[in-house]
């Protein structure tokens, strides 16, 4: 009967918390989402977390307590980060002269759905793979496939979904075998529109990981160009420098990681984790690597684009670290200004490796000569 009392007026004191607390979350949602009241909104995520661990641990079995962290994470989020605009820079209505379209192909377990599109005309053309970002899909990035086609490229963007319990589902970690990362490339070698021999990778934020980890596996690609990556996830999830309450929030993103990671049988969740971290497979990239980040970055640290380019450096790699100045995650479909300047280096990159002209609206015929003198490893800030 204590031990009830006790859990009563505890749950009486953290309801009234967690109302204090969504009555301010609800003040805070009326409000214009600007970066001045973020660090307040990031701190009201983590208390709300906080209230939610404290009502649930003493009375939820722990796979019940992760399901509610889980969502208070994401709420967390939410209420954390402006929301993304995915045309922030990039063509809201597709050009004149792109063509675009989508399908879905399988391969196995695999689903992918790829969002194409190319300039008008029989091609080949040089070839941009796209991955989006983990909380958008390929059709959310329309836009960056659109400015991509306007300048002579094709473009494809790609979501991938595993085959579980009879459905296709989105995954943390869609690869469970070699073979499956390079599937998407054999299904672009095959389109007559492609020029199999200038193919690059973008990726942002999971995209990046996705798009870093291809490179590993195949020397196929020309160059890759990765935004906000996570390089080295046991030490991201480890949070070593993070602030306990922020130690805790991750040490439940471990197990939402871990229970994703058994979709894949036979192999340790840590040894799926040095697989999907980049900077376990450095040794195995070959191709030149962007390295994108912004020097504000709350979710993944700008360290982590700086430890995989001093890794890929000191592999005498061509590597090369552009930093943001401002730039938080995803910068690039929130803030004009460093999203402006990220692309400029973007546009830059390929052009330089996929031998397109500088204009970005007329590419070299193929096996036109371009210099391609490596670049030492630089660190640029903007």
């Amino acid at each position: 009967m204590t031990t009830l009392c006790w859990l009563c007026v505890r749950l009486c004191v953290e309801l009234c918390r967690a109302g204090a607390l969504l009555k301010a979350a609800a003040h805070a949602l009326r409000q214009p989402l600007s970066y001045r009241t973020m660090p307040g909104m990031r701190h009201l995520a983590i208390r709300l977390t906080t209230c939610v661990l404290a009502m649930t641990r003493d009375a939820m079995p722990l796979r019940g307590i992760l399901h509610w962290c889980t969502l208070v994470i994401l709420a967390g989020s939410v209420l954390s980060c402006q929301f993304p605009n995915r045309y922030l820079i990039y063509p809201k209505e597709i050009p004149v002269h792109v063509q675009s379209w989508t399908e879905d192909v399988d391969q196995g377990p695999l689903r992918l759905h790829l969002v194409w599109a190319k300039p008008v005309g029989a091609g080949p053309w040089p070839t941009v793979l796209v991955h989006p970002d983990g909380s958008a899909t390929a059709a959310d990035m329309r836009g960056v496939l659109w400015d991509l086609a306007s300048r002579g490229y094709l473009a494809v963007a790609a979501d991938y979904r595993r085959l579980h319990d009879g459905t296709y589902q989105r995954t943390l970690f869609p690869w469970c075998e070699e073979a499956e990362v390079t599937a998407v490339l054999e299904i672009l070698r095959a389109q007559p529109w492609v020029d199999g021999q200038r193919l690059a990778a973008l990726g942002f934020s999971q995209g990046g990981i996705f798009s870093l980890l291809l490179a590993a596996q195949s020397p196929a690609l020309k160059a890759v160009v990765a935004y906000y990556p996570v390089t080295d996830f046991p030490r991201w999830l480890a949070a070593p420098h993070a602030p306990f309450l922020q130690r805790l929030v991750f040490h439940f993103i471990r197990e939402y990681f871990r229970r994703d990671a058994e979709r894949c049988p036979g192999v340790t969740f840590q040894t799926v984790l040095d697989n999907a971290s980049a900077l376990y497979q450095a040794e195995r990239i070959q191709v030149p690597v962007l390295l994108i980040h912004g020097d504000q970055d709350g979710a993944a640290p700008v360290e982590e684009s700086r430890r995989l380019a001093a890794r890929l450096a000191a592999l005498g790699r061509d590597v090369e670290l552009v930093v943001i100045a401002g730039g938080r995650h995803v910068f690039n479909f929130k803030q004009p200004t460093q999203a402006q300047e990220a692309w400029q280096v973007t546009l830059q990159w390929l052009a330089r490796h996929l031998a397109v002209a500088n204009n970005g609206r007329q590419t070299l015929a193929s096996g036109a000569s371009q210099d391609r003198s490596p670049l030492r490893h630089s660190c640029r800030v903007f």
